[in-house]
């Protein structure tokens, strides 16, 4: 893995480089093996939190863990081309417009003692800026290439916070064209629903069912690109003890393998359906 600066890497994208790179500030990695026509992405997996916002932060290292979505580039990691946030979202939400990215509060709790100076936010807001500039040149050399690309938007949430049943995943499709994706969704929510689990979890899939898809990340490459779909794909947080800060390796492990086929499958079927 090198350390790259932005324009670096968008420079290697541009002239299809293959490489495995950094980012000069440490704020997010990207790795591409080949140019194939989907991408992989964990906006939310990071858990850095820069030292000089600590004393200023009311929430715990354990509260901002439980709201991350830890794990989830592990669980995609073999593909070919690979982006994942590292910063925290308590510093800047990377699924979240440049204006909103900073929080004041978080999940009804204050976040900063007082206000975070200007000086403060415009450090994060650069590495927001910087990360979708190669977002935008990462897509942009797929349609290039390919005349389309899916994009697999790796989240995770708490199931134990909802006090009804909700689905093992979900899926977000309120801001894509369901007409024209309307099977190539359907295939990833089956798909997905097939995946054996371990310690007798039952992997169901939904769409819509606990969260919508309104994340920045898909709306700014949706907005910005018409032949690329966005998959905002929900794990709930089965692979660990979000109460205890425990990870479950071997179901991390277990959703690793099988997306590690499958999604190259749905990756292909996609491509094919689309091709003409």
């Amino acid at each position: 893995m090198e350390k790259l600066s932005v324009k670096e890497i968008i420079q290697k994208i541009n002239a299809e480089e293959l490489f495995e790179a950094v980012a000069s500030n440490y704020s997010f990695t990207i790795k591409i093996e080949e140019y194939v026509p989907f991408v992989c992405a964990a906006v939310h997996d990071g858990h850095q939190f820069r030292k000089e916002l600590w004393d200023n932060c009311l929430h715990s290292e354990y509260e901002r863990w439980y709201e991350e979505d830890p794990c989830t580039k592990e669980m995609v990691d073999s593909n070919p081309i690979v982006i994942a946030g590292l910063d925290s979202r308590f510093e800047y939400d990377l699924n979240r417009a440049p204006e909103s990215a900073i929080y004041d509060d978080a999940w009804g709790k204050q976040l900063w003692k007082t206000f975070l100076p200007e000086t403060m936010k415009e450090k994060s807001l650069a590495k927001h800026q910087a990360f979708y500039r190669v977002v935008e040149a990462l897509i942009s050399k797929i349609e290039e290439k390919h005349n389309r690309c899916i994009v697999y938007d790796m989240h995770s949430y708490n199931w134990k916070r909802w006090d009804r049943e909700v689905p093992t995943w979900n899926l977000g499709t309120a801001n894509v064209d369901n007409d024209r994706f309307k099977e190539d969704i359907e295939n990833w929510r089956l798909l997905l629903e097939q995946m054996p689990l371990p310690n007798e979890i039952k992997s169901t899939s939904k769409i819509n069912d606990t969260f919508e898809g309104n994340g920045y990340f898909l709306k700014f490459i949706t907005e910005k690109f018409d032949h690329t779909l966005v998959l905002a794909t929900e794990i709930a947080k089965v692979y660990c003890d979000e109460l205890e800060q425990v990870i479950y390796p071997e179901v991390v492990k277990a959703v690793k393998v099988y997306l590690d086929r499958m999604l190259k499958e749905h990756a292909k079927d996609f491509y094919t359906r689309h091709k003409s």
